[in-house]
């Protein structure tokens, strides 16, 4: 395993001098759930939420999260993001929510903490659109599910 790269040979935490590599195109996904109880997902489909359309709000949320992760990582490098969808869908199996987003750029480094960025503010947005009707839910699963582009190989979990 090779050494942390967010850290400098004392262990202080440093932002990766990335100035040396070359931009290349590189998409990441990721993918989380949000469960919650079965009469909260008929609320939704109803159009009943007691803040207005949850699924698009949080969609739109986790768009808005994605081009601020900077900001919100403190080692993380600001990307010109090219492409960041976000994307919910009801999933009685859970029951719940399940939300996914794709992101591309053409950088220095990876856009994974911002697709994980996205799914998680999404989650987090359905939540605080939902908790008047139901404290139970729980946000989980929050992965990387693929990763293109860059010096390390192309990756999709299985």
């Amino acid at each position: 395993m090779s050494r942390l790269s967010h850290l400098d040979e004392s262990g202080r935490a440093r932002m990766v001098d990335v100035s040396d590599k070359e931009a290349t195109a590189r998409t990441a996904t990721a993918a989380g759930t949000l469960t919650c109880l079965p009469q909260t997902l008929e609320q939704v489909r109803a159009g009943k939420g007691p803040k207005g359309s949850v699924i698009q709000t949080a969609e739109l949320a986790g768009v808005m999260g994605a081009k601020r992760t900077a900001e919100l990582i403190p080692l993380c490098h600001p990307l010109p993001l090219t492409k960041v969808e976000v994307r919910i869908e009801i999933d009685d199996s859970l029951p719940g929510f399940r939300a996914t987003s794709e992101l591309r750029t053409k950088a220095v480094t990876g856009v994974e903490m911002e697709a994980l960025t996205a799914v998680s503010i999404a989650c987090l947005t359905l939540f605080d659109m939902l908790k008047a009707i139901d404290r139970t839910m729980i946000i989980g699963g929050i992965v990387v599910t693929s990763k293109t582009g860059g010096k390390s190989d192309d990756w999709q979990r299985t």
